[in-house]
């Protein structure tokens, strides 16, 4: 029982920093300026800090991690999440994402202000410590697709390559959202059903694994 009492209480000393820490990005607060004016004007001990991060580096990147992570548990735990298409739980993961940040909409554009390409995306650090996590995810809707059927089996490179292939996808969204001014974001919620239909449809079965097919079978058949 005391241990849970512990981990509660230092998730919640970990959630408040973090919490602080966007106010004060937001805020231009000037105690930003090391870890121990931070501290001192939250009036707690530099060492609570580093018990959860060992920099101000650390700790943006704890925040965006946290997001992805709660943003596919959160999918995961729709009841219905289990009986959906890949392209279905593809779809969801993007809305959710894209709801989190909408809560967060000023720190994220804080983060990603200097960002004014897709180049420039796929080399920002915030979003870079996401592409682990992201692409865990990406890879685990791959292999799926291939049991289901919906994404033939194909060399391991070119599966590979599916996941790479949607974290691009990712950041072409993030740079779409970031720079969408329609109102309710409908621009971005369209954008997001046509990239996951497109790449769902190029990595599916189509003519050319059908043509493959058929020269299989037009082999064996000579060979019969």
């Amino acid at each position: 029982m005391a241990t849970k009492e512990k981990q509660a209480t230092q998730s919640s000393s970990r959630d408040k920093l973090k919490e602080k820490y966007i106010d004060a990005v937001l805020t231009g607060n000037q105690n930003l300026t090391s870890v121990y004016a931070f501290c001192k004007s939250l009036k707690v001990k530099e060492d609570t800090f580093y018990k959860h991060f060992n920099s101000f580096k650390a700790l943006e990147d704890a925040i965006w991690n946290d997001w992805l992570h709660e943003t596919i548990s959160g999918v995961k735990n729709d009841p219905s999440y289990i009986e959906f298409s890949v392209r279905e739980k593809l779809l969801s993961f993007y809305f959710t994402w894209f709801e989190m940040l909408l809560g967060n909409r000023s720190y994220v554009y804080a983060s990603l202000v200097k960002c004014t390409s897709p180049e420039s995306f796929v080399k920002n650090a915030s979003l870079q410590t996401l592409k682990s996590g992201f692409m865990d995810f990406a890879s685990e809707l791959v292999r799926e697709g291939e049991e289901s059927g919906e994404i033939p089996h194909r060399q391991s490179l070119i599966s590979k390559s599916y996941s790479e292939g949607l974290w691009l996808q990712f950041i072409f969204l993030m740079n779409f959202w970031k720079n969408d001014n329609s109102k309710d974001f409908a621009d971005t919620d369209a954008a997001i059903e046509k990239s996951v239909n497109l790449s769902l449809d190029l990595i599916g079965r189509g003519p050319l694994d059908a043509m493959v097919d058929f020269a299989k079978f037009m082999y064996q058949q000579s060979r019969n």
